[in-house]
């Protein structure tokens, strides 16, 4: 994944924000060749920022009604 609008050297040093710019860019602008992480996803979902349908989605796919 490429960003020209953002330091990722810089980003990096701040693990936590790193974690949820990363995971945002990963489900709203594309996953490239890398897979989400489940456990992240799920441990940062309410701080993510991320289009609204595609949260909802996600949302059914991780958290299936019984």
């Amino acid at each position: 994944m490429n960003n020209w609008s953002v330091d990722i050297k810089q980003l990096k040093k701040h693990k936590k924000q790193y974690t949820i710019w990363h995971l945002e860019q990963m489900v709203n602008f594309g996953l490239g060749k890398e897979k989400i992480n489940k456990k992240q996803l799920k441990k940062n979902w309410s701080k993510l920022d991320l289009d609204v349908k595609k949260k909802n989605y996600l949302s059914f796919l991780l958290w299936p009604a019984k």
